[in-house]
């Protein structure tokens, strides 16, 4: 309220300081001719001011804030992934990469351009997958995540991530499997619906890591071909992939 009160004040102050400097004119020179003249000029410019200023020198500065702010965002993205997003990728591969089941032929290369990355892309978000839990996978990713939740915190509390909303899901996705594991304190006898529901859990997390991941891959190709490079040669979809350089 206290807002509204000043923005309707200095409008109001403006109004009368032109109004005073308009009479002042007058008096000085009584042309009212020539006021009117420079007025109307003046009122009909503004239109054109606002075209200029508000919707595109203002549409390309942001376009420049929101590509630097994505530009942060991917070292976030970068970092969650060091920390948590391909070795969790590599444990939901152990659970389903059965001879059925195509999870690791995803092999990119260094020229793949922007269509080859959409392709992969499209494939990946139609690919059905079904992650077959035991209690020792179960076990083991419990460990890994309770151990990272309060990295998964921190970014949950970045505000940049409000500009992502795909990772912004995967986050939540990763988050909610981590405590669905948490909620549980063995997995020694838990019955075949909930290891349904657990996996289907870890499948939602799985589809989001790896189409993310594309995506991240992509950035680094234009922004930075070293990390490309190493990005590539660990990549968790591809079966030949190694980081030692051949």
């Amino acid at each position: 309220m206290i807002s509204k009160r000043w923005y309707v004040g200095l409008a109001l102050v403006l109004v009368a300081l032109s109004f005073v400097t308009y009479l002042l004119h007058y008096l000085i020179f009584e042309d009212l001719h020539h006021i009117l003249i420079y007025a109307v000029g003046d009122l009909a410019f503004v239109f054109i001011e606002v075209l200029l200023v508000t919707l595109i020198i203002h549409e390309l500065l942001q376009r420049r804030e929101r590509a630097a702010k994505m530009g942060k965002l991917n070292m976030v993205i970068g970092a969650f992934y060091s920390e948590i997003g391909l070795s969790l990728i590599r444990m939901i591969n152990e659970m389903q990469c059965e001879p059925e089941v195509v999870c690791r032929d995803v092999k990119v290369k260094k020229d793949w351009t922007h269509e080859d990355f959409a392709r992969t892309v499209e494939g990946l978000r139609i690919r059905k997958g079904v992650v077959k839990l035991e209690p020792i996978g179960l076990q083991r990713m419990k460990d890994y995540l309770s151990q990272r939740r309060d990295f998964l915190l921190r970014l949950m509390e970045n505000p940049n991530l409000l500009e992502h909303e795909r990772f912004t899901e995967l986050l939540l996705a990763v988050f909610h499997l981590t405590d669905e594991l948490m909620e549980r304190r063995s997995f020694d006898s838990l019955p075949q619906t909930d290891l349904a529901h657990l996996g289907g859990d870890a499948q939602r997390a799985y589809a989001q890591l790896i189409v993310e991941w594309m995506f991240y891959l992509e950035y680094l190709q234009r922004t930075y071909p070293y990390l490309f490079s190493l990005a590539i040669r660990e990549n968790p979809l591809d079966a030949d992939a190694s980081p030692i350089v051949t």
